[in-house]
């Protein structure tokens, strides 16, 4: 179904009506074979960032709102290809949003790379011109880049997303500026340094060097006072605001007592967009190349300036939870628990280090492991070692050259595995319409990072044994469940039966209480009869949350007259 025909369908549930989605032949819907299930709002649950399903997008590539901002500061349209700006922006978030197509596949966090103003010119980087699209590359960290729209587009995406019940995760870096161009000067020697590029032998040449050539490091190692940089300084007095963003850094370092070094600026500036707008944590790029005592300086920076924005907007704050961070720190894996072994073998708890959860880059591989031995494994993990933080499983990234199903041959299991695994799930901008992550003509991390697939998502395209509908339809049945019961996520597992294959999940604390069941791996075009003893209580009434029907519990058993293969059974 295309977002304006789901928009219209959730509507109606809004106000009350029931009725099954079927299929239909006109553009923007689903083709093909009538669907059984109804997709119901879910009843309203706690949020927890342990079972958080989270949808990452890359600004620029998600939804164009507005054509007149695609090329500004003098950028022009002759990048290699996939190199380039495509023209999204903020306000093309908002739309999807507002047509309610995130909460139809039942995300509660978007993550957005970083919107900060980038270079300004294109620069090669080995693999043809490339601009800074992508938000890593920044040039001033207290500006909205305006190829992504706005302050008030910033605003109003923030807004809106906590209206409909959704948290805003913000990509940040503190490792890195943009490349050095001809009209993107370097920053002085004191605040980065220049080389030498990193080996990773080490912590020290892991750290304290540059990621790559002409990518110029922070020195967030030093103590010493440094000037702000004379190109900011100019910029910032052409665009009027040289006095207030002064005035506002000489109240900071007041406060703080803190020098005047790099990493105190950073940490301001980044923290303004959590003041000024509400966003509710933060990504952290890069973590392992930056010491990690700053990451718990930037967590106490950031939450103070949250704490302060949700008391000037009571009405507008999505919740009473903390500033939350997820950090990024390459290779990182949920088997690691809280010791992550750097180069040259020093072990580092980054959840000690401000982190609330780790970005698992594991996933992608123990993905080809059997449903039990996935979920039992990360289960034990997260219940034992990883007690009382989490951990952010994704299957596609928008820099992993080693996707789980990279030819999208298995979106289906891919979408099972990643949904129902314990742990917080990142969904990646097209991973639910099989958006491809193979495109001729790109080289490097071009190929994963596309224009998302909205043609392909109002026609229902055909692919080799599926439809894009097919597959948006399986990922959305699953988000909803994960939405309506934080056990998925975060509740301990417990497989109670081989065949089927059936397993539980069951949280209990801070005073919510939650239970599931979910059966998988069933035969199809068959009622299904599913013994819940000790799970549900007889008289209950339990809902297929995949079907969309509902069963009585008799004699410790539900019958479901579903023709699915899958079963998600919870109480509404």
């Amino acid at each position: 179904m295309s977002s304006i025909r789901y928009s219209a369908f959730f509507l109606a549930l809004l106000c009350g009506a029931s009725f099954p989605v079927t299929a239909a032949t006109t553009a923007g819907t689903v083709n093909g074979a009538a669907a059984t299930s109804v997709l119901a709002i879910p009843a309203r649950q706690p949020f927890l960032w342990d079972n958080a399903t989270v949808y990452f997008l890359l600004t620029d590539r998600f939804h164009n709102a507005n054509k007149g901002n695609d090329f500004s500061y003098g950028r022009k349209a002759d990048a290699a290809p996939l190199r380039g700006y495509a023209g999204g922006d903020l306000a093309g978030i908002t739309a999807k949003i507002k047509h309610g197509y995130f909460k139809e596949l039942g995300v509660n966090v978007i993550w957005l790379t970083p919107p900060v103003e980038q270079i300004h010119a294109g620069t090669d980087e080995g693999t043809g011109k490339s601009y800074g699209f992508h938000g890593y590359w920044a040039r001033d960290f207290t500006r909205v880049d305006a190829n992504l729209g706005t302050e008030a587009d910033m605003r109003t995406l923030v807004d809106t997303a906590h209206a409909h019940g959704m948290r805003v995760l913000l990509d940040v870096v503190m490792n890195h500026t943009g490349p050095v161009t001809e009209i993107d000067p370097v920053w002085p020697a004191d605040w980065v340094r220049t080389g030498p590029a990193c080996t990773y032998q080490n912590t020290e040449t892991t750290v304290n060097c540059t990621l790559v050539n002409n990518l110029p490091d922070f020195r967030t190692d030093s103590d010493a006072s440094v000037a702000l940089p004379p190109e900011l300084v100019k910029k910032w007095k052409a665009e009027g605001r040289y006095r207030k963003e002064v005035q506002e850094l000489d109240a900071f370092f007041a406060r703080t007592g803190w020098p005047r070094a790099p990493r105190y600026y950073l940490m301001k500036w980044h923290a303004d967009w959590v003041r000024k707008f509400g966003v509710d944590g933060f990504r952290v790029d890069t973590a392992k190349h930056v010491e990690p005592a700053v990451w718990q300086q930037l967590k106490q920076v950031a939450s103070s300036a949250y704490e302060d924005w949700k008391r000037r907007n009571p009405q507008k704050k999505p919740g009473d939870e903390k500033f939350f961070m997820t950090g990024e720190v390459y290779n990182y894996a949920i088997a690691h628990g809280t010791q992550f072994r750097m180069d040259g073998g020093s072990l580092i708890n980054f959840y000690e280090n401000g982190f609330d959860s780790m970005i698992n880059f594991g996933f992608k591989s123990d993905a080809s492991q059997s449903y039990e031995t996935l979920f039992s494994t990360y289960s034990a993990q997260l219940q034992g070692a990883l007690s009382g933080y989490s951990v952010l499983n994704y299957a596609s990234s928008h820099d992993d050259g080693s996707p789980f199903d990279a030819a999208r041959a298995k979106p289906f299991e891919t979408a099972t595995k990643l949904l129902l695994s314990p742990g917080a799930a990142q969904i990646y901008y097209g991973d639910e319409t099989a958006r491809s992550l193979i495109v001729a003509g790109t080289s490097g991390d071009a190929t994963l990072r596309s224009e998302m697939n909205w043609d392909e998502l109002a026609s229902n395209a055909g692919r080799d044994g599926y439809t894009i509908g097919e597959v948006r339809q399986h990922w959305s049945k699953l988000g909803l469940f994960r939405q309506a019961h934080v056990a998925v996520g975060a509740g301990l597992h417990q497989k109670l039966s081989d065949q089927p294959y059936l397993f539980k999940r069951t949280y209990e604390k801070n005073g919510v209480q939650d239970k599931v069941l979910v059966a998988l791996d069933l035969p199809v075009n068959t009622s299904q009869t599913v013994d819940v003893h000790g799970v549900f209580a007889d008289g209950q009434k339990l809902r297929d949350y995949y079907s969309g029907k509902y069963a009585i519990v008799t004699g410790g058993k539900v019958i479901f007259n579903s023709n699915q293969g899958i079963l998600l059974i919870g109480q509404e």
